[in-house]
């Protein structure tokens, strides 16, 4: 239809709508008042029905006016208010490439002016549809901000720079999920491509010990001055070492970096080995759960994703995630605590992380990518309802997929989730060389009756590369040890701490 021709015929439904709408509107004001009265006041108004301009523009009158007898400025509020959603509406349909049915519209003359606003008004979003999904997500969550504060801190054996280098974005508590995670320097070549894919806050806390501090910094640096804009934008770095190995110097948060760096030089992630490292030397362990907890606990959104800084997450996951929080489904409803683990995966050194569960199926059917630590510990990370999940095909939008529970075949599943600041923090006397460092929090996740909210069309994978079990005499030695602190010591507070229940273990 040719823009002239659908003009055309608009104009003439309009003209059609108004002549009724004028016809209705004055037998009803003759016969609601006295004829002198409806002439007297008709004259004082000083406008005619019939000269009303179609383009007259008023705000929408509100049908509950419209029961008492109207006044003849009334009249010709209600006939522009109509006239204006009915050109709204016909507008609309033919932005959308569709055709106007004059017979539809012109079958609302014979109506009254009341049914005509509502009907009209019911057409467009109602006021649930209206509402902000950040809006909802606060209500159903109630959650409250926080405040993003540099401080520096004690927390056990350890300093903490807490918020050093900040973002030039925040956050409220109901506008984002917070992607948590932790690193050493070296593994800082995986922010990049971790936040092309998340394209949202993310806080990390970074171990640098004594020497390992000034590249930890120069990284820093360099990752917001010379890579992606999003670094900068949506990044928070906080620092910690022990109190043993403290740097030789430590500026001011406000006076970290006092130029830009030198984007020509080689960043020292770049190639980092780990013999190099002050670290390595000093022969320190790496207290992952510090970096865990110090990351999670500065997130300033009520959701939190506490990752690994090696795993990718699926593209767009945090609109789809607040979109189906905001829908509150019959699963979210539960009063039960609960968490969203996402499945996770490894891929060959050669291929592309996968942005479709369409696009993981097909890798999975051709051996290019497995189960996360399938040739590790199988166990440690195979969800309820895995080969269900994996066997559905991809859907629109994010939804729970099952409920699972930390029990039975699953009693030592390490689900990485979506959660919030209410779950248990990680052990900190626990390390990444000890192994086990998230089965604690698994346990009380457990004997909480955490409900387990696992999402369809969203995982995680791990930077290209299928690990494969090599013997490690050292770590093998420390993990026995580990073993034996947290069956001595850690095991028995967890069940003063937290209690006892059938079915949950470490």
């Amino acid at each position: 239809m040719s823009i002239t021709l659908m003009t055309s015929r608009r104009n003439l439904v309009l003209k059609f709508v108004i002549a009724a709408l004028s016809m209705y509107l004055l037998i009803m004001l003759i016969s609601s008042r006295p004829t002198s009265t409806f002439i007297r006041e008709l004259q004082q108004s000083g406008r005619n029905l019939a000269a009303l301009e179609p383009q007259t523009i008023v705000e929408i009158v509100e049908p509950a006016e419209l029961k008492l007898p109207p006044t003849a400025e009334e009249v010709s509020q209600s006939q522009s208010s109509v006239i204006q959603i009915v050109r709204q509406r016909a507008r609309k349909v033919e932005e959308e490439g569709g055709d106007i049915n004059e017979n539809k519209l012109m079958e609302k003359d014979a109506e009254s002016p009341e049914s005509k606003v509502a009907d009209l008004e019911q057409e467009q979003e109602s006021p649930e549809e209206k509402r902000s999904i950040y809006d909802l997500v606060r209500e159903y969550t109630k959650c409250v901000d926080r405040p993003v504060v540099a401080k520096t801190q004690q927390r056990g054996d350890y300093w903490v720079l807490y918020n050093y280098v900040r973002p030039s974005r925040t956050f409220g508590c109901h506008e984002s999920v917070t992607y948590t995670t932790h690193a050493d320097y070296t593994f800082m070549d995986n922010l990049v491509p971790l936040m092309e894919r998340w394209r949202g806050p993310l806080s990390i806390a970074l171990h640098a010990p004594g020497a390992d501090f000034k590249p930890t910094m120069e990284s820093i640096a360099h990752l917001r001055d010379c890579t992606s804009p999003l670094v900068k934008e949506f990044v928070t770095f906080h620092v910690y070492f022990s109190t043993r190995h403290v740097p030789k110097e430590v500026p001011r948060h406000n006076k970290v970096f006092s130029e830009p760096y030198n984007c020509s030089l080689t960043p020292p992630y770049m190639n980092a080995s780990s013999e190099q490292m002050y670290k390595t030397q000093k022969k320190l362990l790496y207290p992952v759960n510090v970096g865990r907890n110090v990351a999670r606990e500065m997130a300033t959104t009520h959701y939190i994703l506490a990752s690994d800084i090696e795993l990718y997450p699926t593209p767009n996951i945090i609109e789809q995630f607040l979109t189906m929080i905001a829908s509150n489904a019959p699963p979210l409803r539960s009063n039960k605590p609960k968490v969203f683990p996402l499945n996770l995966f490894e891929i060959a050194a050669n291929q592309q992380v996968p942005e479709t569960k369409t696009t993981l199926k097909e890798m999975v059917a051709s051996g290019t990518a497995v189960p996360f630590h399938k040739k590790l510990c199988s166990g440690c990370h195979s969800i309820p309802m895995g080969k269900e999940w994996m066997a559905a095909n991809e859907t629109q939008g994010l939804h729970v997929f099952h409920v699972g529970k930390r029990m039975g075949k699953f009693v030592h599943w390490e689900p990485i989730f979506i959660g919030t600041h209410a779950e248990p923090l990680y052990d900190e006397r626990l390390s990444w060389e000890g192994k086990s460092d998230k089965m604690t929090q698994g346990y009380a996740l457990c004997v909480l009756d955490y409900e387990f909210l696992i999402i369809d069309n969203a995982f995680l994978v791990h930077k290209p590369g299928i690990k494969i079990l090599k013997k490690d005499p050292k770590r093998a030695a420390l993990a026995a040890k580990t073993n034996q602190l947290i069956k001595k010591i850690i095991f028995p507070e967890l069940k003063v701490i937290y209690g006892v229940k059938k079915g949950c273990a470490v």
